[in-house]
């Protein structure tokens, strides 16, 4: 899956802003309070409506009057996501382009979708008009039947008209339980398998019970276990991860998830200028929080979308580049990742294309800006500069606190 352009509409401070021509590998810049959490909040208020309802994803958030822009009014105003996004793995020999947008109004203190729209362009020409895979509103709509046929020049779609049992309940999670409904079904196993991070150290840090865990979790506290499962069940991904240690954290030569008599699984990291290794109690935070990005950025089944905020935290600087090339390998292999930041160090090991930057404007409300389109900043940067240095003197319009110099 990539992304290639988001549009959001009175969601938090994104009043209405549009992202175009997104990379596999994206990193923000930003002020505090400018919105790169509410950027990476669409994505995770998605996944929460997908996996419960609208309203319980609303009421996390503190509910209609907190998720809405300022000056919004609930009884009028609606919350509008539009992504559009490529699936090259769904369909063999064509990438056509896909548009999933859902606006969600608000009725008697509850949250509804208006209307969640799946639509598919035809062909990579483009000919005719896109298919609907979905069209709902208010809890009711049609879906495809013949999608076996999508793509065929001059076929009609042929529709089933279905109803869910509650307005705020998203139309791919219902049909998406369906093999009737296969372009559905797999736009919803995209939206699951997105991964929000929500690391902390002292959760990556938990002796686990005896288990299986394929995939890292959003918080790392089933890293032992992930660690554990890789290094048993994929020997050569455990030591690409092992080989690539030295490199990425100093003096670390070897991991071992060890089973205890009482059940559990401990991690074990080995110093080579000790003898006895250390158990993960004992190891430094930026040691643990590099080892869990290894373990997420080597996993065999990459996630569509993953979204990492201040991976700098706990790292020292000069291995923000190294960490930095393992991000972009990791979107190569088919993973798109989404990174905000707040360390120049990480975004000298940025590419052009690869940086947008989100600037509050006057009135309180965002916009999202792409640091290629900036003709100032496209010039330094091709004359040699870094961007991490542009963006610390003030040569990037709106990601400083401090006036801009030009």
């Amino acid at each position: 899956m990539k992304i290639e352009s988001l549009k959001i509409r009175n969601f938090k401070v994104y009043k209405d802003a549009t992202i175009k021509n997104l990379p596999t590998m994206c990193v923000f810049l930003g002020t505090n309070g400018s919105g790169k959490t509410s950027l990476f909040d669409v994505f995770g208020f998605l996944s929460d409506a997908l996996q419960n309802n609208v309203t319980i994803a609303v009421n996390r958030r503190g509910g209609a009057t907190e998720l809405l822009s300022r000056g919004c009014n609930k009884e009028k105003d609606t919350i509008f996501f539009e992504i559009k996004f490529r699936n090259p793995n769904e369909f063999k020999g064509a990438s056509p382009l896909i548009t999933y947008s859902i606006e969600i109004g608000f009725k008697k203190n509850k949250a509804i979708v208006l209307r969640e729209l799946l639509k598919y362009r035809r062909g990579n020409k483009g000919w005719g008009k896109p298919w609907h895979f979905l069209d709902f509103k208010e809890g009711e709509g049609d879906a495809i039947l013949n999608e076996e046929q999508y793509g065929n020049e001059g076929v009609v779609e042929k529709r089933e008209y279905q109803k869910l049992s509650s307005p705020d309940i998203l139309a791919i999670k219902g049909l998406g339980q369906f093999e009737q409904f296969r372009a559905i079904s797999s736009f919803r196993t995209l939206l699951e398998k997105w991964y929000i991070s929500n690391f902390t150290i002292n959760e990556s840090r938990r002796i686990g019970d005896i288990g299986v865990s394929e995939h890292l979790s959003t918080s790392g506290d089933n890293l032992a276990q992930v660690t554990k499962y890789i290094a048993e069940n994929n020997p050569a991904i455990f030591d690409k991860i092992l080989s690539n240690l030295p490199k990425r954290i100093p003096g670390i030569n070897k991991v071992e998830a060890i089973e205890t008599e009482d059940g559990r699984i401990v991690l074990k990291f080995q110093d080579n200028n000790f003898k006895d290794p250390f158990i993960a109690r004992y190891v430094s935070d930026g040691t643990m929080k590099m080892f869990a990005y290894m373990v997420l950025l080597y996993d065999s089944d990459p996630h569509p979308l993953l979204c990492i905020e201040e991976p700098e935290n706990y790292l020292h600087p000069d291995l923000l580049i190294e960490l930095a090339e393992e991000i972009r390998d990791y979107s190569i292999r088919g993973g798109q990742v989404f990174v905000s930041t707040h360390s120049p160090d990480f975004v000298n090991a940025v590419q052009l294309n690869e940086l947008f930057f989100i600037e509050k404007e006057s009135g309180g409300f965002s916009q999202i800006k792409s640091a290629k389109e900036n003709e100032l900043v496209s010039k330094l940067f091709n004359e040699g500069n870094q961007l991490g240095w542009l963006w610390r003197n003030n040569f990037i319009k709106g990601a400083n606190l401090k006036l801009d110099i030009l």
